[in-house]
């Protein structure tokens, strides 16, 4: 499928469609007018067709019944295997790395349950890093120890069980061939991710087909990557093949010359207000195309869509072969020297020019970013009337090399363990790094992991970067955000998913005054008083219950793990 640099609300962005008629058999099976009766559905089927499809319904139904029998002898209950990773491990301790994975994860009925050998298993489907290291030895610290430990977990073990209603739909849904979802996402790597989440979302709450989506060009770094450039589109439709319809494209009995794109979406949609929105028109055209998803599903879903969220995300949207292969090459080396930090450090010249902060590294490159921010005044997000120390200790600025190297030593990290640094070429280069590496000389990046020649087949393809460091990330042993983001989010339920990897979510707000307070604390005491703000992140996985603003993606617990 092709894909368009220049997208306009009012013309198609897609070479596909350039010949577009409504189908003859949409116009029959169709009425423009919804049921009143049936809100819920977005299938209005014609009177004159209705007793014709009668018999075969029913018919249909008898068949059903016997050949869609839940696999699990208790549909309800929410048991659990343990999945170990595929890398060796070190010994029987409390760190030793195991990855536990409910049988139940084969849960969503279709025809596609009848072909065993073309059904992925949720439960090896998950993206598995290599094992925690064990640590030892009487010559560390407590609180060095204490660094490294992993947490408990609460015995929170991935469980998707879905419900026997939204089995029993999966068999009609997963048929579709009228309604085609075509989904354009925008961003970087993560920001995309989370598009295609909700993209599968939105397709079952419309029962409709699912176009593989199309990424829209990254205006920032131009990168032209296709969805198969960067995740294994077959592995996406067959994890995904009992509860929605994926295709490659849109057929040709639904092309037409002009497709409008339905860019005009509220934040925090529900279910409801997505079939009032969307299903007379999916009826009657056949296609519905969306534009500008980031963000705007409501993060509040029934159980079973929340557990689709996290089937996608977890499951569905593996890397494609390259750059799985790399990456997980690339890991292996950072891992084998022993336990490391993956650090996202958000240095980047454009996160200065959006977040509206000062770099930290001097007027000469303060003066840049301000003439960048003046040049084009939209980059800056949010909160415009602010001044640089309000955003700053607001939290809303990202932590500079010096700041993330502060942080880690005050929380017990070894001066000699290694620091891999997630992310893009930092503004200012070397010397943005100084700090950091001054205090943690073992530093590595993608770059110096990998040997000639590696890493060329990426070369200006952001998004395939950002994959690697994402794989190499997974594996570590512990992993901070210097700025909440996307990344940041997803690999804090990713590694909660896969068994409570230690994640430091920086309380900038709490902290950053006590960065100010240099002659008046001592070491100790600054330490101390660090790892006592932190102490929720670095304990047991922080639950979803009660907040509506938190993403299930991010705290998968309880809806996409139990404890049972």
């Amino acid at each position: 499928m092709a894909k368009s640099k220049n997208m306009k609300s009012s013309l198609t962005p897609f070479d596909f469609l350039n010949s577009f008629t409504v189908s003859p058999r949409n116009s029959l099976l169709f009425s423009p007018k919804k049921n009143p009766r049936s809100p819920k559905q977005c299938s209005s089927p014609n009177l004159s067709l209705l007793f014709l499809f009668l018999l075969v319904i029913f018919a249909f139904f008898g068949v059903s019944i016997i050949g869609f029998v839940p696999i699990s002898r208790n549909p309800f209950q929410c048991s659990s295997s343990i999945l170990t990773s595929p890398f060796p491990s070190s010994s029987s301790s409390s760190l030793s790395y195991e990855i536990y994975n409910s049988p139940m994860f084969l849960t969503s009925l279709s025809r596609a349950m009848l072909e065993e050998e073309d059904t992925p298993r949720l439960s090896h489907s998950a993206m598995v890093p290599l094992p925690a290291h064990v640590i030892s030895g009487n010559n560390m610290t407590e609180e060095k120890r204490e660094f490294w430990r992993q947490p408990d977990g609460a015995g929170y073990r991935p469980c998707l069980e879905f419900d026997i209603k939204y089995r029993r739909s999966s068999a009609k849904i997963s048929k579709e061939k009228r309604r085609y979802l075509v989904v354009v996402a925008s961003g970087g790597l993560n920001q995309q991710r989370n598009q295609i989440v909700d993209a599968v979302v939105i397709a079952r709450i419309l029962e409709a087909a699912l176009v593989i989506p199309i990424l829209q060009v990254n205006l920032i770094w131009g990168d032209e990557s296709e969805f198969s450039d960067i995740f294994d589109a077959q592995h996406f439709k067959r994890t995904l093949q009992a509860d929605v319809r994926v295709v490659s494209s849109l057929p040709s009995t639904h092309l037409i010359p002009r497709q409008s794109i339905e860019t005009k979406i509220p934040h925090d949609v529900s279910p409801l207000w997505i079939r009032s929105r969307f299903c007379k028109q999916l009826n009657e055209e056949g296609v519905l195309v969306l534009k500008g998803l980031d963000s705007k599903l409501s993060k509040n879903l029934p159980s079973d869509l929340q557990k689709l969220r996290c089937k996608v995300a977890f499951h569905a949207l593996r890397f494609a072969a390259p750059i799985q292969a790399i990456g997980n090459k690339l890991a292996r080396r950072m891992w084998i020297e022993g336990p490391y930090i993956a650090i996202h450090l958000r240095l980047e010249r454009d996160v200065w020019v959006r977040t509206g902060c000062l770099t930290g590294l001097g007027s000469k490159f303060d003066k840049i970013i301000a003439d960048d921010r003046e040049f084009r005044p939209e980059f800056l997000t949010g909160r415009l009337n602010m001044s640089y120390d309000q955003r700053r200790f607001a939290g809303l600025c990202p932590l500079n090399a010096e700041e993330v190297s502060r942080l880690l030593k005050a929380l017990g990290a070894p001066s000699n363990g290694r620091v891999y640094i997630a992310g893009g070429k930092p503004f200012g280069g070397d010397i943005a790094l100084r700090p950091l590496m001054k205090d943690f000389p073992n530093l590595m990046t993608k770059d110096m992991l990998a040997r000639d020649g590696e890493l060329l087949q990426f070369i200006n393809r952001s998004s395939s970067l950002a994959a690697i460091d994402y794989i190499i990330s997974l594996s570590s042993d512990v992993f901070m955000p210097s700025h909440g983001g996307n990344m940041g989010r997803a690999m804090q339920g990713h590694r909660a998913y896969i068994g409570h990897r230690k994640y430091i979510k920086p309380n900038k707000r709490a902290m950053l005054p006590y960065f100010e307070e240099d002659e008046s604390m001592s070491e100790m005491e600054f330490g101390r008083m660090m790892r006592h703000i932190h102490r929720d992140s670095l304990g047991q996985p922080q639950l979803r219950n009660n907040n509506r603003g938190r993403d299930v993606i991010a705290y998968p617990v309880p809806e996409c793990m139990c404890n049972r």
